[in-house]
């Protein structure tokens, strides 16, 4: 026939483990398509011929398995072939296409995420004529864990924890047989034969260890359970008194916690959805995400959840159950009720990495709970739940970890070279870059802590190996006192190879653009809370004009004193005292007449004293004067204050005056600041004089977007650039983006923005990554 055509069809991405060979089965037979499909390892290679080729590529991408997910397909003509009749004819295509053996093909690696317990998975789990039901770990083709579990690559059943664990003859038929839904899922088990529960040093085992823990919970105790990437500590998230007693022992007074809820329903109950949230809290990665309680904005709402969940906070992170034991800590038919909000926190000491093991949650979780329900099925690897935002109707990655790590972001061209970005100290991931592949690991955690470096230097190791990367660089920012400088010093010594340093700020907005696949120039406005700068200083509020080759320094946030180190970063209000001086200060009573006679006496004789241009610091200031909070018990907690007094404001449509002083000064070497110390100093006039919190809240933001595009207005008339890319641990302040972006796109600039990839330090690693691997293509970049 003229119309048959022969197509070499390569498909990248997450195609192992997800059923993929026998969905490309069924719909060559639908298409009527003679040929094979193999796995290569680092990608699926489909030979197709017929006259609906075309539809039959198309169909690929359009129909595949929701748990995979295709990064790329490449297509390739060959001549025809004469069609041959094959295998047993018992096959879906009567032998006209077959799936044939694996065979390992050098090239990239594609590890998939963990996947949380699908649909038929869950309706299995609570049927009682299910030889599998009320398995705790239970799973398929289509779910289950596969990183946490998964020793080497390709992904089999033996180079996983669950090798420990043989199968029974039913599991084994189910595994070995493409009519079933088992069909070569590596984690496949039942009740006879995969592994169990536990309470670690009670007896309960197995349902008695579930029934256990339920009535913990129900007793308004708190336990600690084994998941898919590490424990969580559980309670009642409607119990006031058991949030408050989590809250004291772990010593965490303020930071929200997330909740998980029993079912879509709850969710509704408490939260207002977004439109294309659910799809994502009911999908395969179920991360957290950040939802406005629904009593914010209906204060008559029948809501549950204690107070104490997120105090003062508007927003509750929340997610659905993603592992079978979840599922039974809510529903198993033991007769007695449960709550339908679990606080669902990360098992951890503060600032440690996840306890993973049950000697990590013996020795750190047990002070903390009145129950450990654990397992023996080992991970591998740590990671921690995402966490994201929704803006614009899209996910806005705060935290990219379970679900999401270690899925690529996609080059624009194919490097020669190999590299890894140690990534950031606070909210450290790390990220192996290879060919036209950016793999950015599950969430570590912050850097001060020496358990997260042991656990940082553990991970790189096994995601070395799961992806068959061997960096030829070490990429790293350039803080000379970071432990994760020390870690990739440590790395190029140890290797023989290169040690790159990458300024913090230039970093972020490489970030920005790698996720973005820009090629050219930008206008980088990169703000945060602390960057090491080149001059010495701390940075945090910038504009640069950048590429991947290299990056200018064009203008910042007026610079101000930061008097006391760590100190002043927890507490705000001494940065506002550097920024309105003594008279002013007194006047507000910013800290007591002891402590800003301290801040002046370290600002006036340059003790512990350093010039700074952070944007965090600014925020902090700016929530202090106004009265909102005082300080930090958490990492941005007087920036989120601050935030939330806006955005009240602005829901309730209080439109004050506007800030009316200057938004930029040019200097005599063309370096230009924004003219944030004139801004906080007519705050803390006008809320001397009266004015309202939330309103003047409302006027800094609406203030400093302002002054931002003013910033990127002066930039492109110098240079005519007309991108710019916004980035930074700022710019989770989902008001300020918003007023930042509008203004930008209505001034015909074109804005590139985060998406999945954090524009917190949680997705530095990749800026690093992308910097490094130019410099090693182009000596001569910055």
């Amino acid at each position: 026939m003229k119309d048959r055509k022969r197509l070499r069809i390569r498909v990248y991405g997450i195609v192992q483990g997800v059923g993929f060979r026998p969905f490309i089965s069924r719909l060559a037979a639908k298409y009527d398509i003679f040929g094979t499909v193999c796995n290569k390892g680092s990608y699926v290679e489909i030979f197709a011929q017929g006259t609906k080729v075309d539809a039959f590529v198309r169909s690929i991408r359009e129909e595949a398995p929701p748990r995979s997910v295709i990064l790329k397909i490449r297509t390739e003509a060959l001549p025809l072939v004469e069609e041959i009749q094959s295998g047993d004819g018992s096959d879906a295509n009567n032998g006209r296409f077959n799936i044939i053996d694996s065979e390992k093909d050098e090239g990239l690696v594609f590890v998939s995420p963990d996947i949380a317990t699908c649909p038929d998975c869950e309706r299995e789990l609570f049927d009682p004529d299910n030889r599998r039901y009320l398995h705790p770990f239970i799973n398929c083709t289509a779910c289950g864990p596969r990183l946490t579990i998964l020793d080497s690559m390709p992904y089999d059943r033996v180079r996983t924890s669950m090798g420990e664990f043989p199968m029974c003859p039913e599991c084994e038929y189910e595994y070995t047989h493409a009519s079933t839904r088992r069909y070569h899922a590596q984690p496949v088990c039942c009740n006879d034969c995969g592994p169990h529960l536990y309470m670690i040093g009670r007896e309960e085992r197995d349902h008695e260890a579930v029934r256990c823990a339920r009535k913990i919970i129900r007793d308004g105790g708190i336990v600690a359970v084994k998941g898919i990437g590490g424990f969580h500590l559980c309670c009642d998230a409607k119990n006031s008194r058991a949030v408050e007693r989590l809250r004291r022992l772990k010593y965490r007074p303020f930071k929200p916690f997330a909740v998980m809820m029993k079912d879509i329903e709850t969710v509704r109950r408490e939260c207002v959805i977004p439109d294309g949230a659910e799809k994502i809290l009911t999908g395969p990665q179920k991360p957290i995400i950040l939802l406005e309680r629904r009593n914010i904005t209906e204060p008559d709402a029948a809501t549950e959840l204690a107070e104490a969940v997120a105090p003062g906070n508007p927003n509750v992170g929340v997610m659905l159950p993603y592992a079978p034991v979840q599922m039974l800590l809510f529903r198993y038919p033991d007769g007695e009720p449960v709550t339908d909000c679990f606080i669902m926190t990360s098992g951890n000491p503060s600032g440690s990495p996840i306890c993973m093991n049950d000697e990590e949650a013996e020795q750190y979780l047990s002070p903390m709970c009145d129950g450990i329900l654990s397992n023996n099925r080992k991970i591998r690897i740590r990671a921690d739940d995402s966490v994201m935002s929704f803006y614009k109707n899209q996910p806005y990655m705060i935290r990219r970890s379970r679900g999401y790590a270690p899925l690529p972001v996609i080059r624009t061209e194919e490097s020669e070279h190999s590299v890894i970005g140690v990534g950031g100290e606070l909210k450290n991931t790390f990220c192996l870059s290879k060919g036209d592949m950016h793999y950015l690991s599950p969430y570590i955690g912050d850097m001060a802590d020496m358990r997260s470096v042991g656990a940082l230097r553990a991970a790189v190791v096994r995601m070395e190996r799961l992806l068959e990367i061997e960096p030829e660089a070490a990429a790293c920012d350039l803080h000379p006192g970071y432990n994760t400088s020390e870690v990739a010093r440590s790395l190029a010594k140890e290797r023989g190879i290169p040690l790159i340093e990458v300024q913090h700020h230039y970093a972020h907005i490489v970030s920005c653009i790698a996720e973005n696949g820009w090629d050219g120039e930008v206008i980088g406005v990169s703000f945060d809370g602390t960057g090491y700068g080149t001059d010495g200083t701390i940075w945090g509020g910038e504009f640069l004009r950048a590429d991947r080759k290299s990056w200018q320094r064009l203008g910042s946030v007026m610079p101000f004193d930061h008097a006391g180190g760590d100190l002043a970063s927890r507490e705000g209000w001494r940065i506002a005292v550097s920024l309105l001086g003594p008279e002013m200060s007194d006047a507000m009573e910013l800290g007591t007449a002891k402590d800003r006679a301290a801040v002046a006496f370290l600002i006036g004789n340059g003790v512990n004293t350093i010039k700074s241009t952070s944007a965090g610091r600014l925020f902090d200031a700016v929530s202090a004067i106004l009265g909102l909070k005082q300080m930090n018990s958490f990492e941005g907690e007087m920036s989120m204050a601050l935030e939330f007094a806006a955005e009240k404001a602005f829901r309730e449509g209080r439109e004050p005056a506007g800030y009316s002083g200057p938004l930029i000064r040019d200097g005599a070497d063309g370096f230009f600041h924004l003219e944030t110390t004139s801004l906080v100093r007519s705050l803390a006039e006008r809320r001397q004089k009266g004015e309202e919190p939330e309103e003047l809240a409302l006027v800094f933001h609406r203030a400093l977007a302002g002054m931002i595009l003013e910033g990127c207005r002066k930039i492109r008339k110098d240079t005519g650039l007309e991108a710019v890319a916004l980035s930074g641990g700022v710019f989770q302040n989902l008001l300020l983006l918003s007023l930042c972006e509008e203004a930008l796109k209505a001034d015909g600039f074109r804005v590139l923005r985060h998406s999945l990839v954090p524009p917190n330090d949680g997705g530095i690693a990749i800026g690093q990554a992308e910097a490094a691997l130019v410099r090693m293509e182009s000596p001569d970049a910055r």
